[in-house]
């Protein structure tokens, strides 16, 4: 039986999938909440499909905590929570510092653990609800000069199957998604010689729509999309 869902929350919004997930949750009669270091950039996309904007630092539990108790008094529990907030640095490893390393695990892994936790102690006690954790290539392959943002994406994939596992058998539809691939924007455009090489992001929400939507009984962990020309 599919699920009907009401509301929606979305750690680390911004402009590209995050604003096609906002769209398509509202297409389907889904209320959104919205929350990124910095609510403000989120204006447009508010006026665009009504959804109310938080300032969280996911990374931090204070914040998470502060940003859960105000949707629950403002729209009640979100039924659906996607994480996708990240943050990289580059360079090689010898050189890497330390500090910027510490961040990128709380983003990417860390932040990911805080806000997927207080979602779970929310749906626990309805038996239903769906938590989305956005992943990327370096979640299945650490790339050279790219440590940092391997080991939190890896962890994000290691807690998602962790959660899968235990959650699934309690009605709790966890999943994992692999975005193998360059995902197109205003900023990173679709070069004329190579039609396809980059996502869109309307067509990667569409995968997301895909899981929320899935039966009980055929429950998917882990989604990887690509564009059909990328290597892998």
């Amino acid at each position: 039986m599919q699920e009907q869902f009401k509301s929606a929350l979305i750690v680390g919004a911004g402009s590209g999938l995050s604003a096609a997930l906002a769209r398509a949750f509202v297409k389907d009669g889904i209320t959104v909440a919205l929350a990124a270091r910095d609510a403000g950039k989120l204006d447009d996309l508010v006026k665009e499909t009504g959804a109310k904007a938080y300032s969280c630092d996911a990374s931090q539990g204070a914040d998470v905590d502060t940003l859960f108790a105000n949707i629950d008094r403002d729209m009640g529990a979100p039924e659906i929570v996607v994480y996708n907030a990240g943050f990289r640095i580059r360079g090689p490893f010898a050189e890497l510092d330390r500090d910027g390393v510490a961040k990128s695990i709380a983003i990417s892994a860390f932040g990911g653990f805080l806000v997927a936790q207080q979602a779970v102690k929310r749906m626990l006690p309805n038996k239903r609800g769906v938590v989305l954790l956005t992943g990327a290539s370096a979640g299945v392959k650490g790339y050279p000069e790219s440590a940092p943002f391997a080991m939190g994406k890896f962890a994000l994939r290691g807690m998602a199957q962790s959660m899968a596992r235990e959650l699934h058998p309690k009605g709790i539809h966890v999943a994992h998604v692999v975005i193998d691939g360059g995902i197109k924007s205003e900023k990173r455009v679709v070069p004329a010689d190579k039609p396809d090489s980059l996502l869109d992001p309307a067509d990667i929400a569409e995968t997301y729509m895909h899981l929320i939507r899935q039966p009980r009984n055929a429950w998917s962990w882990e989604i990887e999309v690509r564009p059909w020309v990328e290597k892998f």
